[in-house]
């Protein structure tokens, strides 16, 4: 997508960023990550604290390291997912890991490290990945009104949901809400993500604190609970 046919909240926002020149140069970027929350205690009890994700830029792909208390390694290879144990042995994998949620076998109760892998995965190279999202041609951008945008994702890409919007700050054009329905857990799961700070590397900032809480028919968000919590911390873009 070229610069001029993104819309004005699209352009101040990447440039909030960093500018797409920076993110032009760069392949990866990675975090150490901790989680919290409400959901992770319904389907994964065991959630490792300080979990090292690593994304591709240009295509979803992640590495989350571990995802389990063995320290395997998950990754998302497109809709795929696999664990990999130390040596980088494939130890597990699962074709189009989306097919079986969000009830399908043991999902009603509890999720397997590849379906954490699945979830995690996607949502980690959506949220560091922004700036470029925000300018590939297989995603449908259109601005509702000045600093909110609403997103069409393709079937081809792993995603929440394929309908999203995203709410950026008007006066700084850094992200402040987004919201979707996490169909992995199910239709009735709609959420707003919502940062709460962020930090700066080498002078690019990046949500480093976001809390997921339900959301109301009227778009409002709910005071609690919390769905998921976020600490993301040593977030770096890697060339």
């Amino acid at each position: 997508m070229s610069p001029t046919s993104l819309s004005p909240t699209a352009r101040r926002a990447i440039e909030a960023y960093g500018g797409a020149d920076r993110w032009r140069r760069a392949r990866r970027a990675e975090a150490r990550v901790t989680m919290s929350g409400l959901l992770f205690h319904v389907k994964w009890r065991h959630l490792p604290p300080g979990a090292r994700i690593t994304v591709d830029l240009a295509r979803p792909f992640a590495r989350l390291q571990p995802i389990d208390r063995g320290g395997r390694t998950g990754v998302l290879d497109g809709l795929d997912v696999r664990l990999e144990d130390a040596t980088g042995a494939v130890r597990g994998r699962r074709a189009e890991a989306r097919r079986l949620f969000p009830y399908a076998g043991h999902r009603v109760l509890y999720w397997d490290a590849l379906d954490l892998t699945y979830f995690l995965g996607y949502a980690f190279w959506a949220y560091f990945a922004l700036p470029v999202l925000l300018q590939r041609d297989d995603i449908a951008w259109r601005e509702i009104e000045d600093g909110l945008l609403e997103a069409r994702f393709p079937a081809h890409l792993p995603r929440h949901s394929e309908v999203q919007r995203f709410h950026f700050d008007r006066a700084t054009g850094l992200l402040a809400r987004n919201d979707y329905v996490a169909e992995v857990f199910g239709p009735w799961a709609w959420g707003a993500n919502v940062v709460q700070e962020h930090k700066e590397w080498e002078g690019v900032p990046y949500p480093s604190r976001r809390r997921v809480t339900p959301r109301k028919e009227d778009g409002s968000c709910k005071a609690r609970p919390t769905m998921i919590g976020m600490q993301i911390a040593d977030w770096r873009l890697l060339e």
